[in-house]
């Protein structure tokens, strides 16, 4: 017979979610709201107060997880950080050597598709499982667990991840039963998404140098043919002079130098990819990297000569895409 005292978290998973960025906290946030065991980690002290503050229990160092995690979400930044973390500098003394096996690793940043296809594979020899898992929708919608999730590996990968995933996300697309589709469908979605900003400031830097009102141009576009998701979440930072990052520029230095790279390696030319690209990194060259992604319209205000509108202090809530 059952022992009716015992709780429902006793036999829960443990998950860890190493990366309490702006996508980090709110998925921690929301498996805790969704009731699971949750522990954080970020090397930044006031990340893990914060996470504290909420009511989670935290680690400084990925390492102590392995004790007592089962299921662990990488939020971090790129395929750089995700090796460091599971396997160590030079391969040696990573999380994933700790991992008990038949642990599950959900693979949340946007990485190259080959990547994601090679970590299943190594994390399979090792007796572990890989979710290749990116997101999308910004850190609002992961602040209140309605993140789309891209995702693809085997089915009992997703049959382990599923409390995280129906806490974190509203929409999950389960994509093949392998590593990698995930990483692709999410690179095609970077793509469009860097496309779309650059193609959105360009447009505003036309219409500034007609002389158009920059607030009467956002509301004529948003109302029609040529609005996109992009314009219309990304402009309205342009209107405020307001670039605090929510996503910025250097994201997509990475993210379309990925899609570049893996359109080479399909022998696919890609020049509006490519043009967009050029913007990203004329606007990181010139300082501008850690700012919103909004400000590569900061280069064409330099080679044009534009006044562009001043920060004030009426800000519109804003909500990033990664």
């Amino acid at each position: 017979m059952s022992d009716e005292s015992t709780s429902d978290e006793s036999t829960q998973a443990i998950h860890g979610v190493i990366g309490l960025g702006a996508m980090g906290m709110g998925i921690a946030r929301s498996l805790l709201d969704g009731g699971l065991p949750v522990i954080g980690c970020d090397l930044a002290a006031d990340a893990r107060v914060a996470f504290a503050d909420a009511g989670g229990r935290v680690h400084s160092s990925p390492l102590a997880l392995a004790e007592e995690c089962s299921v662990i979400l990488l939020v971090v930044v790129n395929a750089h950080q995700v090796e460091t973390v599971l396997f160590g500098d030079e391969g040696r003394g990573g999380l994933a050597e700790r991992l008990a096996p038949g642990s599950l690793v959900i693979q949340c940043a946007t990485v190259a598709p080959a990547y994601a296809e090679a970590l299943g594979e190594r994390l399979d020899a090792m007796g572990l499982m890989l979710l290749d898992a990116p997101i999308s929708g910004g850190a609002a919608r992961a602040a209140c667990g309605q993140l789309s999730v891209m995702a693809s590996g085997r089915p009992e990968a997703f049959a382990m991840a599923e409390p995280a995933l129906e806490a974190m996300a509203g929409t999950v697309h389960r994509l093949g039963d392998a590593p990698g589709a995930g990483s692709s469908v999410k690179l095609v979605n970077q793509h469009l998404a860097g496309v779309h900003i650059a193609a959105a400031a360009e447009a505003m830097a036309l219409g500034i140098r007609m002389g158009i009102d920059p607030e009467r141009l956002y509301e004529v576009i948003t109302q029609s043919a040529g609005n996109s998701w992009m314009f219309e979440n990304r402009v309205p930072h342009i209107l405020e002079g307001d670039y605090t990052p929510l996503s910025a520029v250097d994201i997509f230095v990475k993210d379309l130098n990925l899609v570049h790279d893996t359109g080479r390696d399909l022998r696919l030319a890609m020049p509006v990819a490519a043009s967009a690209l050029q913007q990203f990194t004329a606007a990181s060259s010139m300082g501008l990297g850690r700012e919103d992604d909004a400000a590569v319209i900061k280069v064409y205000a330099a080679t044009a000569g534009l006044d562009l509108p001043a920060a004030n202090d009426t800000h519109l809530d804003r909500e990033g895409e990664e």
